[in-house]
């Protein structure tokens, strides 16, 4: 397990980089995307409102995704250096694009 000060830092970059991605198709589709005070909020108008949060929690040392009425828990995993979703094997950036996707009904690239 990571340490938290590690968790931390991993945390952040990879939040950081899920919202670097999301930029091109935020532009595209039309929906924000804002990271402040360690969570990444992606809020949809269209085609019907909806907010996906994506937050650390560092007491268990993973990445939260509330996403579609539903809770996805990331782990660190070292070989892949990313959070992956256990049950897919998705990195935090593939699922989020994916729910994104889902979302809008469109295909969106992890950029």
């Amino acid at each position: 397990m990571l340490d938290e000060q590690v968790f931390r830092q991993v945390a952040d970059e990879a939040l950081e980089e899920v919202r670097r991605a999301l930029g091109p198709a935020a532009e595209e589709h039309g929906f924000e995307v804002d990271y402040n005070a360690g969570t990444l909020a992606i809020e949809f108008e269209e085609p019907e409102p909806a907010k996906f949060v994506i937050s650390p929690n560092t007491p268990v040392r993973q990445v939260w995704v509330s996403a579609l009425a539903k809770s996805f828990k990331l782990e660190w995993v070292d070989e892949k250096k990313a959070f992956v979703w256990r049950d897919t094997g998705e990195t935090l950036r593939d699922l989020v694009a994916r729910v994104a996707g889902e979302q809008l009904g469109a295909s969106i690239e992890p950029g």
